[in-house]
C-alpha cells in the first residue's frame, strides 16, 4: 500500500525514484552475462509472463510478489491411473462438471498445472526417461520414493508441506518415507483392514461388538450357540494367500510383531506365540471357518456377504465387494481386537505424493509455496474425500475421515484404524521367504504342531 504524500515534495521524489531505477537497470544489463546453466539434473519453470495492459512499473515489481503480481509459477505434475475415471477427474468434467486443474487454477491464477495422467504400465519409464533428459516433473504421485531421496532428486517434505497440513496426515503413514530423521513423501491414499461386523447378527444375539481377546472370544461363543453352527462366528484365513495377513493381526494385537523396536526379525518372541496360540485356540474351540489353511480372503468374503459369518477381517473395500455379490449385509466396521492392554493395529497400504528438486527454478521460495498451495488444494477434503471414494480407497488425511464420517458415521472408525497401521517388513531382503515360512509355520500349527517350535525354526533361518 502507497503512502499519501503532499504536492510539494511530489514531483522531487518522483524524478528521484526515475533517476534510481534508471541506474539499476542499466547496471543489470552491464553485469548481465549469459551463464550454461549448473542444473544438470531438472529444468526450471519459473516464467515471467506479462498481462495485457501492464506498465514498465509493473515489471518492474520482485519476483517474490504474491496473487498481485504478474509472475506465474508452472509445475509439471504427474498422477498415476489409478482407474477409469482417474484421468475424467483431472481433466475432463469429472469434478461436478469441472476437473482439478481447472478448479485449482481458478483458485491460484499465479500458478499454471501441466498435469499429466499415466498409466501404472508406463509411469516407471516415463519418470526415469525424465531424470535422464533433466526434466523431472515437479510433483510425482508413485508408490515408490527412496532411490529418488537417496540419489538427492527429492525435496523434503517440511520445505514445502504447511504446519497445519503436515500435522493433519496419519503419522504411521508418514512414517513411511523417513530417511535419516526426514520425510521425503506425503502419503496420498491409503488401504487398511477393519474388523467387519454383521449388525443384524449382533442384534440378535444380543451383544457388542469385541474389543479385546477375551470379549470376541465370549461373542463368539454367544453366536456359536445361538445359532447352532449355521453361521461362523470368525473367520481366519491362513492360507498361501494371506497368512502373513493372519499372522499380523494377531501378533500386532499382542505387542509383538514381525520385527522388533530396533527392526531385526523377532518372529518367535514370546508375544508372538501367545498370539498364534490364540488364533489357533479359535480354530479348535469350533468358533471360524471350518478350513483356515485352505478357504482365501474371497471364500470368507462370499460366506460374509451370503450372511453365513458374522465377523471377518477385510480391507476397506469390502462393502463394495459384499453389493456385487449380492449380498443384503448391514456391517460395521470397528477396530481389530487386540489383548488386554494391548494397542489394535491394522495392515497399512499406501501411494505416495513427492516433489523434485529444480536447482535451476529462478525463485526457489515461490516455487516451494506453489507446491504447497497445490497440496493444500489437493488435500482440502471437498476435493479430496470424493477423490479417494471414487479410487475405492482411504484417506490419509484426519479431516478426511471426519469429513466423510458426516455422511456416514461409522466411517468414523478409521480414525483409529488408520492413527495404528503397521506395516509389512517389505525393504528386508528376506521378507519374501520369511512370509512363506510363516504361513507354513501357522498350517503347521493348525495340524497340531507347536507353535513355538514352529516359529523358532522361522527365526533360526533368519539368524
Amino acid at each position: 500500500m502507497k503512502k499519501k504524500q503532499n504536492k510539494s515534495s511530489s514531483k522531487r521524489i518522483k524524478n528521484i525514484v526515475s533517476a534510481a531505477l534508471l541506474a539499476s537497470i542499466c547496471l543489470s544489463l552491464t553485469a548481465f552475462t549469459p551463464a550454461e546453466s549448473k542444473n544438470t539434473v531438472l529444468a526450471s519453470k519459473m516464467t515471467s509472463k506479462s498481462k495485457e495492459g501492464s506498465t514498465a512499473w509493473d515489471n518492474l515489481l520482485p519476483k517474490d510478489a504474491k496473487k498481485n503480481s504478474d509472475t506465474v509459477t508452472e509445475l509439471d505434475v504427474i498422477i498415476c491411473e489409478y482407474g477409469q475415471d482417474t484421468k475424467n477427474w483431472f481433466l475432463g468434467s469429472g469434478m461436478k462438471g469441472s476437473n482439478f486443474v481447472k478448479k485449482f487454477e481458478e483458485e491460484n491464477p499465479n500458478i499454471k498445472l501441466n498435469l499429466e495422467v499415466v498409466s501404472w504400465s508406463d509411469v516407471y519409464d516415463e519418470v526415469d526417461k525424465r531424470i535422464k533428459n533433466g526434466n523431472a516433473p515437479d510433483i510425482l504421485n508413485l508408490d515408490v520414493y527412496s532411490d529418488y531421496a537417496e540419489d538427492g532428486l527429492l525435496l523434503p517434505v517440511k520445505d514445502y508441506c504447511p504446519t497445519k497440513l503436515y500435522s493433519d496426515f496419519f503419522s504411521p503413514f508418514l512414517d513411511q518415507s523417513e530417511i535419516d530423521g526426514k520425510v521425503w513423501a506425503l502419503p496420498d491414499l491409503a488401504s487398511s483392514r477393519a474388523l467387519y461386523c454383521n449388525a443384524d447378527i449382533f442384534k440378535e444375539v444380543g451383544i457388542d461388538y469385541p474389543t479385546t481377546w477375551d470379549e470376541l472370544e465370549d461373542a463368539c461363543g454367544e453366536i456359536k450357540k445361538y445359532y447352532k453352527g449355521k453361521v461362523y462366528p470368525w473367520g481366519i484365513d491362513m492360507t498361501t494367500d494371506e497368512g502373513q495377513a493372519a499372522f499380523s493381526y494377531y501378533t500386532w494385537g499382542n505387542g509383538g510383531g514381525f520385527v522388533d523396536d530396533k527392526g531385526k526379525w523377532a518372529v518367535n518372541s514370546s508375544e508372538n506365540v501367545e498370539a498364534l496360540e490364540f488364533a489357533i485356540g479359535l480354530v479348535d474351540k469350533g468358533y471360524t471357518n471350518p478350513k483356515p489353511a485352505t478357504e482365501t480372503r474371497y471364500d470368507l468374503q462370499d460366506m460374509f456377504a451370503e450372511g453365513k459369518l458374522a465377523m471377518l477381517i477385510g480391507p476397506n473395500q469390502l462393502p463394495a465387494y459384499v453389493e456385487k455379490k449380492g449380498g443384503n449385509i448391514k456391517m460395521v466396521p470397528v477396530p481389530i481386537p487386540a489383548a488386554k492392554g494391548k494397542t489394535s493395529s491394522s495392515i497399512g497400504v499406501m501411494d505416495r505424493i513427492m516433489a523434485f528438486k529444480d536447482d535451476g527454478a529462478s525463485d526457489q521460495d515461490a516455487r516451494n509455496e506453489a507446491i504447497g498451495e497445490f497440496m493444500t488444494f489437493f488435500f482440502a477434503p471437498e476435493n479430496y474425500t470424493a477423490w479417494v471414494e471414487m479410487e475405492g480407497f482411504l484417506p490419509v488425511v484426519k479431516s478426511g475421515v471426519k469429513y466423510m464420517a458426516k455422511y456416514d458415521t461409522n466411517f468414523g472408525a478409521w480414525l483409529d484404524i488408520l492413527n495404528n497401521c503397521k506395516f509389512y517388513p517389505t525393504e528386508k531382503a528376506e521378507w519374501a521367504q520369511a512370509k512363506k515360512d510363516i504361513i507354513a509355520a501357522e498350517q503347521n500349527a493348525l495340524n497340531g504342531n507347536d507353535v513355538k517350535k514352529e516359529l523358532d525354526k522361522v527365526q533360526k533361518k533368519l539368524n
